[in-house]
C-alpha cells in the first residue's frame, strides 16, 4: 500500500473540509440558483421598433432598484420584450409601463398586460437529460482504465478512478454552494470541465507510474 505524503495528506484534509462544508451548506441553505430556474413573473412589452437592451435595463434598475431581472428580445423581429423578475407587483408593473412609454413615445396600457407567473424548475430537471451520458462514459472510462493500467494493480486503478470522478464532483458542488454560484446555463459546463481535467489529471500520474515500471522491469 502507497504511503501519503504530506501533501497529499493535506490535500485530502482540505478536500474532505471544502466537502462537508459543502453537505452543511446544502442541507441547511440549499443551492443558489439563477433567476430563470426560480418561481417568478414575466411581462412582455410590444415596442414595435427596435431598441437595445442597455436601455430597458437602466428603466428596470429604476422601477426593480437593482434587483436581478433578466431581460430579453422575443418574437421574429426583436421589436418585442420580455422582463423577468422574481416578482412584479403592479405598482411596478405600472411604474414600467410609464417609463417605457416615456422612453419610446409609446401608450401602451398596464390594463392590457398580463403578469405571467412562472413555477420554478427544480435542479434535477436541469442534470436528468445528462445522468445517462455521464454514467456510460463513466463506466467506459473506468473499462479503459483498468485494460490501460492493469499493471499498477486493477482494483487500485478502479478505486482511485472512481475515487477521482466522486470527489472532484462532490468538491465542485460543495464550492458552488459555499460560494452560492448561481446553478443555471453555466452548472454543466462547469462540470465537464472538472470532470475532464481530473480524469486528464489521474491519467498523467498513472502514465507517470507504468513508465516507472516499464524502466524497471527493463
Amino acid at each position: 500500500m502507497e504511503k501519503l505524503t504530506i501533501k497529499t495528506k493535506s490535500i485530502c484534509i482540505i478536500l474532505a473540509a471544502v466537502i462537508i462544508a459543502g453537505i452543511i451548506v446544502i442541507t441547511t441553505v440549499g443551492f443558489n440558483v439563477e433567476l430563470n430556474m426560480k418561481a417568478n413573473n414575466r411581462i412582455e412589452l410590444f415596442l414595435d421598433k427596435d431598441f437595445e437592451i442597455s436601455d430597458i435595463k437602466n428603466i428596470t434598475n429604476e422601477v426593480f432598484q437593482d434587483k436581478p431581472v433578466v431581460i430579453q428580445k422575443v418574437e421574429v423581429f426583436g421589436d418585442t420584450v420580455g422582463i423577468t423578475a422574481e416578482e412584479i407587483t403592479d405598482e411596478q408593473k405600472q411604474q414600467l409601463i410609464e417609463k417605457v412609454n416615456e422612453k419610446y413615445s409609446l401608450e401602451l396600457s398596464a390594463d392590457s398586460i398580463e403578469t405571467e407567473e412562472i413555477p420554478n424548475e427544480r435542479i434535477r430537471d436541469l442534470i436528468n437529460p445528462y445522468i445517462f451520458a455521464f454514467g456510460l462514459a463513466s463506466g467506459l472510462i473506468l473499462v479503459y482504465m483498468i485494460l490501460r493500467y492493469q499493471k499498477l494493480g486493477i482494483v487500485s486503478v478502479f478505486l482511485k478512478t472512481l475515487a477521482t470522478i466522486v470527489v472532484s464532483q462532490a468538491t465542485l458542488f460543495s464550492i458552488i454552494a459555499i460560494a452560492r454560484i448561481p446553478i443555471g446555463r453555466f452548472t454543466i459546463p462547469m462540470v465537464i470541465t472538472v470532470y475532464s481535467a481530473s480524469l486528464f489529471v489521474l491519467t498523467h500520474n498513472f502514465e507517470n507510474k507504468l513508465s516507472k515500471i516499464k524502466e524497471q522491469s527493463k
